[in-house]
This record gives C-alpha cells, structure tokens and sequence, in this order.
C-alpha cells in the first residue's frame, strides 16, 4: 500500500456530516447576499455543492469525490461564466487543500455528468484547460465509451478512483445518458434528475419507469445512506412545489431521500406509466409527457410568487 494510502474499504458506509439548511435564494435579488456556490464537506473526501438559485434559479447540486489516484467532479451546474459561477476555482480550491494533508506526486480530475441537460453541464468550459483533467462527453456513445460499458443501461460498472471504487449504471428516461452512482464510502445513490424532492420530468417515460426498477434492485442489493438528486423543487408541504423558474424557496425538504422514497417513486411511476400528465405525491411529482397546460400555470405561480416576495421586503 502507498505511504498515505486512505482506506476507502473497511468500515464503509461512514456516517459523515449531517445535511445542512441550504441557502435557498432571497425575496428580491438586490438583497441577495448569498454565495454563489455554497459547499458542505459531508467528509473530508466527499463534497455536495450548490449553485445559489441567485445566479441561476435551477439551484442545482454538483458532487465532488477524491480518492487515492483521482477526484470525480460530477455535473458542472447552470451558469458558464467563472465570475458569477466560480466553481473551477472552488473545486481547485477543495482539491488543493486536500493535496495539502494527502500529498500526491499526480492526481487527476474527471468531470463527469448525470446526464446532458444544460442546467449540468454549462461549466465545463471552465475544465477545458485544466491540467492532468479529463472532461467525459455527455452523449451516450461517450459515457459508455469513458465508462467501459458493453450492455447499456442495465449493466454495473465500477470506477476506480484509487481504493474508492463507484458503481455506476445507466438510468435512461429523463435524459438518454443519465447515470446513477453508488459510492460505497458515503452510502449516497446519486441520481441526477432521475429522482429528487422536486418535478420529475421524463423524456422516455417507459424507459424512465424500467430505470426506476432497475434502480430499486440496485439500491436494494447495497448499503445506502441516502439517495441523492440534483435538485429541490418541492416545498415542506406535502404535494406542494415551488414553480418553475422559482429564485427563493423558504421551506425546503431535504436533498437526501430515503431507499423508501425510492421505492414509493417506482410505484408512482408505474401507477402513472398509462396516464399523461401531472402526478403529485406529497414528496414529488411526476409528469409523464410535456404537460403544457401545466408549464403555463408553472410560469403565471413563479410571476405571482416573485411579485408577492418583492412586495415583503419593499
């Protein structure tokens, strides 16, 4: 073994740190003071970022593993410009502090993707040159390439970012490439917009429902902490959500879910797979096909709500 080899294997799922209240945007942006990124280390290897919904109002989360030999940086958020969206810079920040009490002669970022929707994807650019970084594509040709799949979705392959190896699986129905990823150490299930506390759109709704049962045999057959997503969309009221484009979420439910909640999102779905349109679930709701009666009233909630928080703090 390596002189300061971190021993990823024995004793995992650990517990880490408790979830914290996430910064969940402001009533008027000329009183936003919120950081653009905000970082929870749940360990000393394992990092969940937020993008503040005051740069962009998706507010989604990004992943950040190190292990041994290699970091994945999972999803680059919503915003490209560096300035208003620093995350190279935080991530480079993150990594160097931990070279710092780990030091290593080489080590290596991947910046991988749950899928390829642009909310995901739009800070690669600022990996582009970035050295001893590979930046995987986020079509499917290219995650079962990088990824060394021969049977996708359903097959299992292993990462190995040194002594931490991932399990990650195809996961299709939101997005043609979406993944999930089990990291053993953390206990956490990421995955992406398949499922999260929020509207779980769906391009492919069978498949998104073969996914779903998929991913209920996987977590069933590991150690899981938490399932984690990408995004929270619904409020602490049961059936409940902040409507699309929303900038300030006062009352949000956790990030991490249950096996359960899992579980209670396959039955939901299969519940829904002959029914188009809208399905609220105290926890989430599933919209099978585009439901464009529904973006409409989406959009005329998020005006009302903006002007309603505007007129608080006036």
């Amino acid at each position: 073994m390596q002189t300061g080899w971190i021993d990823f294997v024995t004793d995992p799922p650990i517990a880490g740190q408790p979830e914290p209240a996430w910064i969940h945007g402001a009533p008027s942006a000329r009183r936003n003071t919120d950081p653009p990124i905000q970082v929870h280390a749940h360990d000393p290897h394992t990092f969940l970022l937020r993008q503040s919904k005051a740069v962009h109002y998706e507010g989604p989360f990004v992943f950040l593993f190190l292990g041994n030999e290699r970091a994945l940086l999972l999803d680059t958020g919503a915003t490209a410009d560096p300035h208003r969206f620093p995350l190279r810079e935080t991530v480079d920040g993150i990594i160097s502090g931990w070279l710092a009490e780990h030091p290593r002669e080489d080590y290596q970022l991947v910046v991988a993707h749950t899928h390829g929707h642009g909310d995901h994807i739009a800070g690669d650019p600022q990996f582009a040159d970035r050295p001893s970084t590979t930046v995987v594509g986020v079509d499917t040709a290219s995650v079962e390439t990088f990824f060394g799949f021969d049977s996708w979705p359903e097959q299992v392959v292993r990462f190995d970012l040194g002594g931490r190896v991932l399990e990650i699986t195809g996961c299709p129905g939101h997005h043609d490439s979406s993944i999930a990823i089990h990291d053993p150490w953390s206990g956490f299930l990421l995955t992406g917009d398949t499922v999260y506390p929020g509207r779980l759109y769906t391009e492919d709704f069978p498949a998104f429902v073969a996914s779903l049962d998929r991913l209920v045999e996987f977590a069933g057959a590991r150690d899981v902490t938490g399932v984690l997503g990408c995004h929270i969309e619904m409020s602490r009221t049961p059936r409940r959500d902040y409507p699309l484009g929303s900038t300030y979420q006062p009352d949000e439910p956790a990030l991490r879910l249950t096996v359960d909640q899992l579980v209670a999102v396959r039955d939901a779905a299969h519940a829904a797979a002959d029914r188009p349109g809208v399905h609220p679930s105290d926890e989430f709701i599933i919209w099978n096909g585009p439901c464009r009666g529904e973006q409409a009233k989406q959009l005329a909630r998020a005006l009302r709500d903006r002007l309603r928080n505007q007129l608080r703090r006036s």
